[in-house]
């Protein structure tokens, strides 16, 4: 028999001996949350009406962790917590900074204002389908994407919420959903690919995916591995998972088919996740190549909000409108990426948030304003403005949000990105910001004037419901509105939304400050490196 060792194994070499604190626990409590749930609701496949009783409070659970996580981070720095114990960099790393917890955080918010809002849109067989399951999930991976500190699971998360969004997607089964499915797939699975052999590439060339560990060892292997093609990579994958020109056009041909509360939550989280994986990779650990490639993101930045603008001018369904908006956005964040700094990267970031929320809203706005007007498209739409002028009031001040015009969220970050354009001498770029948000106020005011503004054609209803036509006696110029009043569950996330889109344009100075500091961080990652290595450095 082989003799066993009797000097005692010193575990503290391979393992974190301290106890996890509870911030520890709170990095992981999001996706926990999401996959936890999700597991609850398909068990409970068979009592699909209780599904949103189980999935708003899940929500609203993940919403009050992320505050929590976020209060954590903005006082005491970032946090790690490192999965079965093992020393970094070794194990698999959950590590949040304040841009992860913010956006985490903004993520909850918008997906518990779907799970509210779904309460009309999702019918029993939507539910059957597996909506609020397939949300969880999908929460989960937008959660994990956001809070992890290993390339290698941010791919992952990636794949969690793809495949979450392929079911939502197809939700109903559709033929107009199979076809955007398609394209929605084929393109972003091109993106994962592409991210997957960028991050196998990163792994030869490093040994390593723990993002600390690299962002330390970049500078000594700067000289001898080809990380420029290594950062071409990971902006042409990220470019495409954001919809960055050119390669947005997937966006718009497949955001328009699902159901308008799904729509609007890839809206408002989908292209955000690849603008974040963008601002990790290249701003934190690969900050040289991204200065390097800075002309070049400034580029596809102007052509993706300009295109973007002129495509929405172009629009006459609202869906398909929204969706150019989308891309449109994309340009700012991409914009911000390239000047970097604190200036460009705090407009990216506050821009994110902004987006993230005002998206989801303007969405969630266009299913309402279907639901009034009977049509998604601009010639069947009219007269709003007159059957009901305090929503016509709520979606003008969201259209001004969407414009960047004061006194709303949006005016803010694109303020902050002309002049960090303007002082690095990039007048070109301040010119494509102005002029998209130029071309996108034209097209705002468009929608308005079409759907709201236009009268409503002549006719009259009787009692019985049946239109006497534009020569009744009574000479009406406005029809009598039949629609029902809109049910809460679909207001009350609009106006919740609202409220955020104008209370941050009101008062952006808090929203600002974090912004600031969480571009701070990325830029000059020491509290992050000091999170993941205490000692300050490689064990």
């Amino acid at each position: 028999m082989a003799a066993t060792s009797s000097s005692p194994v010193d575990l503290s070499l391979a393992f974190v001996m301290a106890p996890s604190s509870g911030a520890e626990w709170l990095t992981i409590l999001p996706v926990a949350i999401g996959l936890g749930f999700g597991a609850v609701l398909m068990m409970l496949r068979h009592s699909t009406r209780a599904h949103p009783f189980i999935a708003i409070p899940g929500l609203a659970l993940m919403v009050v962790v992320d505050a929590l996580l976020l209060a954590h981070v903005a006082q005491n720095g970032p946090v790690t917590m490192m999965m079965g114990r093992w020393l970094p960099p070794f194990g698999i790393a959950f590590t949040v900074d304040l841009t992860g917890a913010l956006l985490a955080l903004a993520a909850a918010i918008v997906a518990l204002a779907g799970s509210i809002y779904a309460l009309g849109d999702i019918n029993q067989s939507g539910r059957r389908y597996g909506f609020y399951p397939f949300l969880m999930v999908l929460m989960a991976g937008v959660s994990g994407a956001f809070l992890t500190g290993d390339i290698f699971n941010l791919y992952v998360w990636f794949e969690v919420l793809l495949i979450s969004s392929f079911g939502l997607l197809i939700l109903g089964s559709e033929r107009e959903q199979i076809d955007g499915a398609l394209k929605y797939a084929v393109l972003n699975l091109i993106g994962t690919t592409l991210f997957l052999i960028a991050v196998g590439y990163l792994y030869a060339i490093f040994g390593t995916l723990n993002m600390a560990d690299i962002a330390l060892k970049a500078g000594e292997l700067r000289d001898t591995a080809p990380l420029m093609t290594l950062g071409a990579l990971f902006v042409f994958a990220f470019g495409m998972k954001a919809a960055a020109f050119p390669v947005n056009f997937w966006l718009p041909a497949s955001y328009h088919t699902p159901r308008i509360v799904v729509s609007a939550l890839f809206a408002g989280l989908l292209t955000k996740v690849g603008v974040y994986a963008l601002l990790r990779v290249m701003v934190m650990l690969l900050p040289v190549e991204r200065e390097a490639l800075s002309l070049v993101i400034a580029i596809a930045a102007a052509l993706t909000m300009v295109l973007g603008a002129m495509g929405a001018l172009a629009q006459s369904d609202i869906r398909r409108f929204l969706g150019f908006v989308v891309v449109s956005g994309i340009g700012y964040m991409l914009a911000g990426v390239s000047i970097a700094g604190t200036a460009g990267l705090s407009a990216a970031i506050f821009y994110a948030l902004h987006s993230i929320v005002l998206m989801t809203a303007l969405y969630l706005l266009a299913g309402e304003a279907a639901r009034r007007g009977g049509s998604y498209r601009l010639e069947s739409l009219s007269g709003l403005w007159a059957a009901a002028p305090a929503f016509a009031g709520l979606s003008l001040a969201l259209f001004f949000a969407g414009s960047g015009l004061p006194p709303f969220s949006g005016f803010w970050p694109k303020a902050m990105l002309v002049k960090a354009s303007l002082d690095i001498g990039a007048w070109w770029l301040a010119g494509a910001i102005l002029l998209s948000g130029f071309l996108t106020t034209i097209a705002f005011g468009r929608l308005f004037l079409l759907a709201y503004w236009r009268p409503a054609p002549v006719s009259t209803v009787t009692a019985a419901g049946e239109g006497t036509g534009a020569a009744d006696a009574a000479g009406s110029s406005a029809p009598i509105a039949l629609v029902p009043r809109a049910p809460a569950s679909a207001m009350v996330p609009i106006l919740v939304l609202s409220a955020l889109v104008v209370w941050f344009g009101l008062f952006p100075e808090p929203l600002i400050d974090l912004s600031q500091r969480a571009a701070i961080g990325l830029a000059d990652p020491v509290a992050y490196l000091k999170s993941v290595f205490p000692a300050g450095g490689q064990p």
